[in-house]
């Protein structure tokens, strides 16, 4: 990302992107490629990809979003295609930005591609969009798109810039002097245009990076340092299977001798199971083995104590992460850990469906449909999601209503079928007035 300094010289004036957020924007996209500054030591174990790719997955499953005018909802299932992999990113990096363009498709730019200048009642109203290229290795070219609700409607404006080196802004240049970019005006307003021409999703994470309305990653704050731990952790484990590799020491007498070469061998051995020794010590033993005893179980049951963790600092239920047969746990914290996820994940699609429905306004913008009445219609509709205690609720009160039949509910919630569920089901006290002797 460009320095504080240069993203101030971009726009013109001081922006919601701190240089805090700039750090911790940067950490999070590195700990997703596996490039963390631990990781030169301690290789990642890909946590961070498989936090926000079980929340994409989950939160778009089953996910029912269309629009009731035929054309914009041709358009919007279009876009539609590429949200699953761009929200685990928008997950790792706490926001993403969904700009239709010219021609009906879409460009998903994540937190290292945009700049959030303003908000207005949490909602983005200023912001630039980065564009970069290269065209040799000391010539970078980066256009900043602005896109800025005003009194006088929508403004767009775009500027150029050419730098000898990546990650700097450099000087501004023509917008001409880039063919790509040449039809780009330079600026234009939609005056009457009251709402951006793109969407915003951000995490539903409160920011502690700097306090700012600016999205925050999912794996974020303590997070982040138990995701190090493991990483820490799971070196510990391979080095102890590396290191605990049989070897038979050899005294030197047992060794092939090539003249030739002046190296030396033994014949039919496997190189790394022998190692050449002079076993002054027993000089009648030529050969001794090394066969150190494993300490993998407790580095194992260390790395699932950090899962845990990191399950419970994100959102996620026990055994996400970690093995759900290592530590036992009682119904009531399964059943709490099962809602902690189930919170965390309907708050994401609360924050989706937003982002979704100034998506259809931003389609229905750039292909003159604005003024068309539309509805988007969003739900979604997860079993996995489903509250357990809240959906066994509902089914004792369609019972109660004669809407389900009790052997159907005791066949669901008991795993037995429905003749078993019908002979087992209590038998039911007749009526008082059948049991009074009236002639």
């Amino acid at each position: 990302m460009f320095s504080k300094a240069d993203i101030k010289k971009m726009v013109g004036t001081d922006t919601e992107l701190t240089k805090k957020m700039i750090e911790a924007i940067e950490l999070w996209d590195d700990m997703l490629r596996g490039q963390a500054p631990w990781n030169n030591q301690a290789p990642s174990l890909g946590i961070e990809a498989g936090i926000c790719r079980e929340f994409a997955d989950i939160a778009i499953n089953e996910m029912d979003a269309k629009v009731d005018n035929g054309r914009l909802d041709e358009l919007f299932q279009s876009a539609l295609s590429g949200l699953n992999e761009n929200l685990q990113e928008g997950i790792a990096l706490g926001s993403m930005i969904i700009k239709p363009m010219l021609g009906g498709t879409v460009e998903y730019v994540t937190a290292t591609g945009f700049v959030p200048v303003k908000f207005k009642a949490g909602k983005l109203i200023d912001c630039v969009l980065i564009e970069r290229k290269k065209k040799s290795d000391s010539a970078y070219y980066s256009r900043a798109e602005r896109h800025q609700l005003t009194s006088g409607g929508l403004r767009i404006e775009n500027k150029a810039y050419y730098s000898t080196m990546p990650g700097k802004l450099g000087v501004q240049v023509p917008l001409a002097d880039i063919g790509d970019w040449a039809e780009y005006p330079a600026e234009i307003t939609y005056p009457g245009m009251d709402k951006m021409d793109l969407a915003y999703y951000k995490n539903p994470n409160k920011n502690r990076v700097d306090g700012t309305p600016c999205g925050v990653s999912i794996y974020s704050g303590e997070a982040a340092a138990q995701i190090q731990k493991a990483d820490v952790q799971g070196a510990r484990c391979d080095w102890e299977y590396e290191s605990g590799e049989r070897a038979i020491h050899v005294d030197e007498r047992a060794l092939r001798h090539d003249r030739a070469t002046g190296g030396v061998g033994l014949p039919r051995l496997n190189k790394r199971l022998y190692r050449g020794l002079n076993l002054d010590m027993n000089k009648e033993e030529l050969f001794r083995e090394y066969s150190p005893g494993m300490r993998d179980d407790a580095y194992l049951r260390g790395l699932e104590s950090y899962y845990r963790q990191i399950e419970f600092a994100v959102g996620l239920a026990y055994g996400d992460l970690s093995n759900p047969q290592s530590v036992d746990k009682t119904a009531t914290e399964i059943r709490a850990s099962k809602q902690r996820k189930y919170n965390r994940v309907s708050a994401i699609q609360d924050n989706l469906k937003t982002c979704l429905g100034e998506l259809v306004d931003a389609i229905a913008f750039y292909n003159e449909m604005y003024t068309t009445d539309y509805t988007l219609s969003c739900t979604f509709r997860d079993s996995i999601l489903t509250d357990e205690e809240a959906e066994r609720n509902q089914d004792r009160q369609d019972v109660s209503m004669g809407i389900q039949r009790p052997e159907e509910y005791r066949a669901k919630w008991y795993g037995e079928d429905l003749e078993t569920a019908k002979a087992n089901l209590p038998e039911q006290a007749a009526p008082v007035m059948d049991t009074l002797n009236v002639r």
